[in-house]
């Protein structure tokens, strides 16, 4: 789990849930890769990433968080 501060929070709480408590986005990073279908819950613990195990940055790393709202099934595994 990664934990964004105020800034993310405050941007997140700005913007139409996907469910309650919580946001599917896209997460971009300055270095220009994205990781899409991550979910942040209580506007601020980003707690997963789509077909990863682990979250490969850190905070000081996203530039963009864009809510795009794609669910899918969080207990399946990526194909």
């Amino acid at each position: 789990m990664l934990e964004l501060s105020t800034k993310w929070g405050d941007f997140l709480r700005e913007q139409h849930e996907t469910g309650m408590g919580y946001w599917v986005v896209s997460v971009v990073l300055r270095n220009g890769r994205r990781f899409d279908r991550a979910v942040i819950i209580d506007s601020g613990h980003l707690t997963q990433i789509f077909g990863l195990a682990d979250i490969p940055f850190e905070e000081k790393d996203i530039a963009e968080l864009v809510v795009t709202h794609d669910k899918w099934d969080f207990g399946a595994r990526a194909q």
